[in-house]
C-alpha cells in the first residue's frame, strides 16, 4: 500500500524537538526524510538526558523514527556543494535554527529559490516579527509568551507550565500542516514558498478559549470559573486551576485509594445531575430548588464536588468510570504515564508502540497521532549518526564510492 507522502523528500535541518516533530510526522506519512547533522556530534539531543552510557538518548530515538541520518559539515566548501546538490533533490527543507543562521551560512531564501524554485522552505521561529523577533526560545519561554503560562495552575498561586510541549510539538504540528499544504499549492503553482511557524503564535493558538474570556471580562465576571461568586476577577483572564474550559463546571476529585494520580475528572452537566445525584445516594438534590439547577448550583460549586468527592474516594478512578460513563455523567481517570505505557488499547493502535534498536535495544514510543485508513504509519526505528551518509551521497546526490571517500576525507562529511 502506497505511503500518502511517497516521493516526497525532505532536507532535515532540524534539531531538539519542535522540528524534528514535525519532519517525523512527515516521515511517518511516507515521506524520505533525510536529517543533516554535524559530523562527530549530531542532533544535540543524542547526548541529553541519556539514560544508558554511550547510547542515543531517548528524546532523540522518540522524535526521529523514519529517517535516514547523513553527517555534513556545511561550513567546508565540499560540504556546502553536497549541500546544494540535496536542495536541488529534495522538496522541502525544514530548519529550527537561530534566526539568520542558514543566511550566513550562504543560502538566503532567494539563493535557495536560485537552486531549486520548487523548494519549499520551512522554519520554526520563536517569534514572528516583532519585539522579540531576535530572540531564542524554548518550550517553556513559548508557554509562557503565549498566555498559557499567565492562565495555569490555582489563582492563589504562580503562573504554571503545563506537561504538554504545546510549544515545542505544538508548533511541530502546526509546520507540518503547512509544509503539506505549500506542496499542495505547488501542484497548481509549481513554485515553492517559505512556510513560517512561531513558536508565540502556535501555543497562543492553543489558548484561544482564554483569549476568549479576556473579552468576557470586559462584560462581567466569568461565572463558570472558580473565582465566582466570592472570588476577585482582575483585568485579565484569571487561572482557573482545574475548572473546566466550556461552559459546564468540572473538577478533579479524589478516588481510592489515595495515591498521587487517584483522582478522577468529574463534569456536571444538566442532563448529568439526576443520574450523578443517584450515584451518589443523595436523590434528594435532584428536585431540591436549592440545587436542581445550574443558576443554583454556580454559586456553590465547591460543595457540590465536595459532596461528589465523598462518594468517589470510596470508589477507585476506574470504578467512578465504570459507574457513571453508562448514566452519561462525562468522567475520566487522571492517568499516569506509567498507565499509559502498558494501556493494550493504546498499542492496538499504533499510539504507544516498542521499537527495537542497535545499541538501546527495546524502547517504548508515542507513534502517529493522526491515523488515515489507506496509509498505515509503520515506526521504524531512529538512525545512527551518519548511518545513511554512504547511501545518500550515491542514490541522491549522484556520487561514486572515489568522490564520497574523498569527500570523508576532507572532513565534509
Amino acid at each position: 500500500m502506497a505511503k500518502a507522502l511517497e516521493g516526497v523528500r525532505i532536507l532535515d535541518m532540524t534539531h531538539v524537538q519542535s522540528g524534528p516533530t514535525c519532519t517525523q510526522l512527515l516521515a511517518w506519512f511516507g515521506a524520505d526524510v533525510i536529517k543533516v547533522e554535524r559530523p562527530g556530534v549530531g542532533d544535540a539531543t543524542r547526548g541529553q538526558l541519556r539514560d544508558i552510557p554511550d547510547v542515543d538518548s531517548l528524546y532523540f530515538t522518540m522524535l526521529n523514527h523514519n529517517k535516514r541520518s547523513i553527517t555534513l559539515n556545511t561550513k567546508d566548501a565540499k560540504g556546502k556543494e553536497i549541500f546544494a546538490r540535496l536542495i536541488e533533490e529534495c522538496d522541502v527543507m525544514v530548519e529550527n535554527f537561530a534566526p539568520g543562521a542558514l543566511d550566513r551560512m550562504g543560502f538566503t531564501w532567494e539563493r535557495i529559490q536560485e537552486i531549486n524554485p520548487r523548494m519549499v522552505y520551512a522554519s520554526v521561529k520563536g517569534f514572528g516579527p516583532g519585539p522579540f523577533e531576535e530572540c531564542k526560545v524554548y518550550e517553556n519561554v513559548a508557554q509562557c509568551t503565549g498566555g498559557s503560562a499567565s492562565t495555569t495552575g490555582f489563582d492563589d498561586g504562580p503562573p504554571m507550565v503545563t506537561g504538554s510541549q504545546i510549544g515545542d510539538s505544538g508548533t511541530g504540528l502546526n509546520l507540518a500542516l503547512g509544509i503539506v499544504t505549500a506542496l499542495f499549492q505547488r501542484e497548481k503553482s509549481g513554485r515553492g514558498q517559505r512556510v513560517s511557524c512561531a513558536m508565540q503564535d502556535g501555543v497562543l493558538n492553543l489558548c484561544r478559549v482564554k483569549m476568549r474570556d479576556q473579552q468576557r471580562l470586559d462584560h462581567g465576571p466569568l461565572k463558570e470559573y472558580p473565582q465566582y461568586p466570592n472570588g476577585e476577577f482582575g483585568e485579565a483572564t484569571p487561572r482557573a486551576g482545574n475548572a473546566s474550559g466550556g461552559g459546564q463546571p468540572g473538577w478533579v476529585v479524589k478516588c481510592a485509594p489515595g495515591g498521587p494520580n487517584d483522582y478522577a475528572y468529574v463534569i456536571i452537566q444538566p442532563p448529568g445531575w439526576a443520574p450523578l445525584m443517584r450515584a451518589i445516594g443523595r436523590e434528594d438534590l435532584i428536585e431540591d430548588p436549592e440545587w436542581a439547577t445550574p443558576e443554583a448550583r454556580l454559586p456553590k460549586l465547591d460543595q457540590c464536588f465536595a459532596m461528589i468527592e465523598k462518594w468517589t474516594q470510596t470508589k477507585t478512578k476506574f470504578e467512578v468510570m465504570e459507574i457513571l460513563n453508562p448514566v452519561n455523567v462525562p468522567c475520566g481517570p487522571i492517568l499516569s504515564m506509567k498507565e499509559l505505557a502498558v494501556e493494550p488499547s493504546l498499542r492496538d493502535t499504533g499510539t504507544v508502540v516498542e521499537v527495537d534498536h542497535p545499541t538501546r535495544g527495546k524502547y517504548l514510543t508515542v507513534g502517529n497521532p493522526i491515523k488515515l485508513s489507506d496509509s498505515p504509519t509503520e515506526v521504524v526505528r531512529s538512525p545512527l549518526l551518519g548511518e545513511h551518509t554512504d547511501e545518500v551521497l550515491k542514490s541522491v546526490v549522484g556520487w561514486s564510492d572515489e568522490q564520497v571517500a574523498a569527500a570523508r576525507k576532507s572532513g565534509a562529511i
